[in-house]
């Protein structure tokens, strides 16, 4: 159970639109709706959406006056090692989870990131586009040839972390974008994931899938989590509170203080 020091969750990903960020926020808002301390760090300044989606949601509070769970956010701009340890410090003090967006490129502060993580999370959209930042396949068996740079990159990553003080990164893949129709590259893809994560030790669970109402709710700042703003859900708002609650359950994190009932469709 989480205490004095943060359970560190980590997103991280070279490339760039795999919904990297809406996940973030959505882990981060779901921890918080069952009564855990959660603080979130933004480190990419330039297109800050981790920090955008959160400050968006602090004025539709204050617009409106609604209840909603509201993690601790900041956006890190600092250049310097000592800004980014500060900053580090006081978003972990006194949280259960410290929940850290990255920018999709190589970044050194999402480097140290990934080796202070627990939980290491790397969403991919499920294309061999997104695959070959892990993995190379052959063209004409699929099978998986070798792990790609960033494989090895994590590799590394948890092998200083373990010498370091002996703890075990958990990474995870999550398959965001997820087809709800089986098509044959979705089964080889699937399959390359699989062979995969035998080779270099990842969890794979799903994601969130491609859907038009996430999109729609960061202007507002609001979730899946939010039932109560939207009035009345449609198929498509109770579909992705499914698979909200099916991600979170994946992940397997540790499980916070609950000092508030938890929230009706977010599994416990």
């Amino acid at each position: 159970m989480p205490g004095a020091t943060p359970h560190i969750i980590v997103f991280a990903n070279e490339k760039g639109g795999t919904g990297k960020s809406t996940t973030a926020v959505h882990v981060a808002i779901a921890l918080a709706a069952k009564g855990a301390r959660v603080a979130c760090l933004d480190l990419d300044h330039r297109q800050r959406t981790v920090g955008r989606y959160l400050d968006n949601r602090a004025e539709t509070v204050k617009r409106t006056g609604a209840e909603l769970p509201m993690p601790a956010h900041a956006t890190h701009t600092s250049q310097s090692e000592d800004g980014f340890q500060d900053l580090w410090g006081r978003l972990s003090e006194g949280t259960d989870y410290l929940v850290v967006d990255t920018p999709g490129r190589d970044d050194q502060f999402a480097r140290t990131a990934a080796t202070l993580s627990n939980t290491l999370v790397t969403p991919i959209n499920d294309s061999f586009v997104d695959f070959d930042l892990i993995g190379q396949v052959d063209p004409e068996t699929y099978q998986v040839k070798r792990p790609s740079f960033y494989s090895e990159l994590i590799w590394d990553v948890r092998k200083q972390r373990a010498r370091a003080d002996g703890t075990t990164i958990d990474w995870v893949v999550l398959r965001n974008r997820l087809q709800h129709i089986e098509a044959r590259n979705m089964r080889r893809v699937s399959d390359a994931l699989g062979q995969l994560s035998k080779r270099v030790g990842f969890r794979l669970i799903p994601g969130l899938g491609e859907r038009v109402i996430y999109r729609e709710m960061f202007p507002a700042g609001l979730t899946m989590i939010d039932s109560k703003a939207f009035g009345s859900m449609g198929l498509a708002h109770v579909a992705a509170r499914q698979e909200l609650r099916e991600m979170m359950a994946a992940l397997q994190l540790p499980d916070p203080v609950a000092t508030e009932p938890a929230i009706p469709g977010v599994a416990a």
